[in-house]
Parts: C-alpha cells; structure tokens; sequence
C-alpha cells in the first residue's frame, strides 16, 4: 500500500513559463528521493508523469503544472513512507528553485 504525499507550490511564471523550467530541471526531481533515478517520464497536457525508481523501489509521481501553482504528488511504498516528512520538506524547500 502506497503512501501518497503532496504539496502545491505557488508560482509566478505562467503555465508555459513553469512547465518550461519543470522540463529544463526534470534530473534534479530524482534528488528528491533518497538514492532516486528517473526511469520514465512523460507529458500528459499539462501534467508529468515520472517513474523514480530508489532502494529497489518504484516511486510514481505527478507534477501538474497550473497558472499560478505547481501540484506534485509521490506515492511512495511502505519502505520509503519512512521517508515521508524528508521528502516533503526537501520538496517544499527546493521545488521553488527549480522555477527561478
């Protein structure tokens, strides 16, 4: 059974502008799992589909990409649910950057 977490962080630059930076900076969303590498990615309108795989654990995760804010979601097995509050700070802390 998954542990879903989520966080909407708020954004000035536009859906385009936003969905442009998620897009130059999709590598550094791995760092945000313990041990995390990418192994699928796609776009679905404005929403990305990513496949981070970690500690022999598959991590989906979605990152919707509104006007005025980003909505990202993890639904992380039992084994990095351990993780949960890490992953959500470090999320919260360093998504933004990710939009400068």
């Amino acid at each position: 059974m998954t542990q879903p977490i989520s966080i909407d962080i708020p954004h000035t630059l536009g859906r385009d502008g936003a969905r442009a930076r998620i897009e130059q900076g999709t590598g550094k969303l791995a760092e945000f799992v313990p041990g995390g590498a990418i192994t699928e990615q796609r776009w679905d309108g404005d929403t990305l589909h990513l496949t981070v795989e970690a500690l022999g654990q598959r991590v989906a995760s979605r990152i919707a990409v509104a006007e005025a804010t980003l909505h990202a979601e993890f639904d992380l097995p039992p084994m990095l649910a351990l993780f949960a509050d890490r992953i959500r700070d470090k999320l919260a802390r360093d998504v933004p950057t990710l939009l400068e």
